[in-house]
């Protein structure tokens, strides 16, 4: 890393509550972590009184009209920062509001990236490593992030919950892909990677560089000695663009994990805004496993039952794992047929992820769906049903973190 981009990054603390709650220390450990510190803008007291106009916005809480000020500071350039983290606790309807006003309004009238986030009393500094990780990143990397053409011969590792992705790449073209379960974090790397190898004919020494990314990034960075580590919320959102061919101009990149979902919304390859994680694992590919499992079936085959389903018929709860395979088996008691369970899953999943994440971000078109869950059929099916426009799954979309990877690893490449 050079001396740039291991300078301290500065972030307006955009916030109301998390001082009260006692999450404000997990907050700073977390800055702290990836060498970054919060800020608080500074305002002209008098504004506050008629901030709410400004933004047509009135609202009770004086805490929340300071928000909003500090809002206006930030797009003014009374304070300078590098990103912005706007956050308010998850109980409060009126918070939510001012929060997305906020980050629209940020959004609109400067180019810093933005995270929004709603805390919980038990918000921990792990729980927002990777966010500000990649808040960090946008800030740091913004010349990498930028790169649209890989070159030479680079490798990508995607270390995730419940597969680990492997792709080797040739001057712009995938040549070889491994794709297995994640069991033990660095066996599975290893396997992943000879696949890939192997299948691009290529040895190890071959290689000029490597990235590597995903909950196991760190491990397997270190273990392959890789020239980039990288969280994935940016490697992802880079792969999506590049493999659906979409790195100019506005997209909104969707990722259904296998324990978590992201929604990100990019301009020119390079994220502006983003959220991940939903309120439990129901939205996530884990959710489809469980599903396919009580259902008698393999995952890959949930989304071509999905298809011929109808998930009017079913009512069904992925708020909650738990729940929700509640809500499958007592309609599979009650003769549901099993297509219209799958399709009200697949339905289900969708739905919190417009109610969770697209809250937080702008959706323009293209609506990229990507992830291990992107290949279930019935998933952008219903994506296309919710929010009535064409979503676009490119090939290889589950390979998104590991070609993000190896792509922006060949920026370490000597010429």
């Amino acid at each position: 890393m050079s001396a740039e981009e291991a300078g301290i990054v500065k972030i307006a603390l955009v916030s109301c509550g998390s001082e009260y709650s006692g999450v404000q220390p997990e907050f700073e450990e977390a800055a702290a972590r990836v060498n970054a510190k919060f800020v608080f803008p500074e305002i002209d007291i008098a504004s506050i009184d008629n901030i709410g106009k400004e933004f047509g916005l009135e609202v009770a809480s004086g805490d929340l009209r300071l928000m909003m000020a500090r809002a206006k500071a930030v797009v003014e350039g009374i304070t300078h920062v590098d990103g912005v983290f706007i956050t308010t606790c998850f109980r409060c309807a009126e918070g939510a509001i001012v929060r997305n006003e906020v980050r629209r309004y940020i959004h609109k009238h400067s180019n810093i990236p933005v995270i929004s986030y709603s805390f919980t009393e038990r918000t921990s500094a792990g729980t927002l490593l990777t966010r500000l990780e990649a808040l960090t990143t946008v800030a740091r990397r913004r010349h990498l992030l930028a790169r649209e053409v890989q070159t030479g011969l680079t490798a990508g590792i995607d270390s995730g919950s419940t597969t680990t992705k492997a792709v080797v790449m040739k001057d712009n073209r995938i040549i070889g892909t491994g794709w297995v379960p994640t069991i033990k974090v660095l066996e599975s790397a290893e396997e992943a990677y000879s696949r890939a190898l192997k299948e691009a004919g290529v040895s190890r020494e071959e290689v000029q560089a490597l990235g590597t990314t995903g909950y196991g990034r760190f491990l397997i960075g270190k273990h392959f000695n890789a020239q980039l580590i990288q969280e994935e919320i940016t490697v992802n959102s880079k792969g999506a663009v590049y493999l659906a061919d979409r790195q100019k101009g506005p997209a909104t990149v969707i990722d259904i994990g296998g324990m978590d979902n992201k929604a990100i919304s990019v301009e020119d390859g390079i994220p502006g805004m983003f959220t991940m994680g939903g309120i439990c694992a129901g939205a996530s590919g884990r959710f489809f496993e469980m599903i396919s499992k009580r259902l008698g079936v393999e995952i890959t085959e949930l989304g071509a039952l999905a298809v011929k389903g109808m998930q009017e018929k079913v009512t069904m709860n992925s708020y909650c794992i738990v729940f929700g395979i509640q809500s499958l088996v007592n309609s599979l008691a009650k003769g549901s047929a099993p297509e219209d369970v799958a399709a009200a899953a697949c339905y289900s999943v969708v739905e919190q992820i417009f109610e969770q994440q697209l809250q937080e971000v702008d959706v323009k078109e293209p609506l990229i769906l990507v992830g291990g869950s992107s290949l279930i059929e019935g998933v952008p099916k219903a994506l296309e049903e919710l929010l009535k426009i064409k979503v676009l799954v490119p090939r290889n979309s589950h390979l998104i973190g590991a070609v993000g990877a190896a792509l922006l690893a060949s920026g370490y490449v000597e010429e």
